[in-house]
């Protein structure tokens, strides 16, 4: 039994180790324009995690007046990382304004060694 505790103990620490030591983390919206009402970070994808792959993505996002989000573009970023950040962003929500608008995101990617 005290080896099971053990065991567990030792997956949860690790576990938590590797959420702190690989994360994604939006560097910038264009602030000028519209603020995000709702917005989760991208999950740092396995593979990329595994080779150390770190970076910044840019997605170019089109928002619609009610706010949420019609589409992405890529400008530029690790091909690794580019599809977990259009995931992320198409499922924000942004205020609401008179007309469509287009922004900028940045995210960047770090691993800690």
């Amino acid at each position: 039994m005290r080896f099971r505790w053990t065991r567990l103990a030792t997956s949860m620490v690790a576990m938590a180790v590797i959420a702190t030591s690989t994360h994604a983390q939006t560097a910038a919206i264009d602030e000028g324009k519209r603020k995000v009402k709702v917005k989760n970070s991208p999950a740092y994808p396995e593979l990329a995690r595994r080779m150390n792959v770190s970076g910044k993505v840019k997605i170019e996002v089109i928002v619609m007046p009610d706010g949420r989000v019609r589409s992405t573009r890529v400008i530029g970023g690790h091909p690794l990382l580019v599809q977990a950040c259009q995931d992320a962003v198409k499922e924000w929500k942004f205020f609401p304004a008179p007309e469509e608008t287009t922004q900028i995101v940045e995210f960047d990617f770090r691993g800690n060694n």
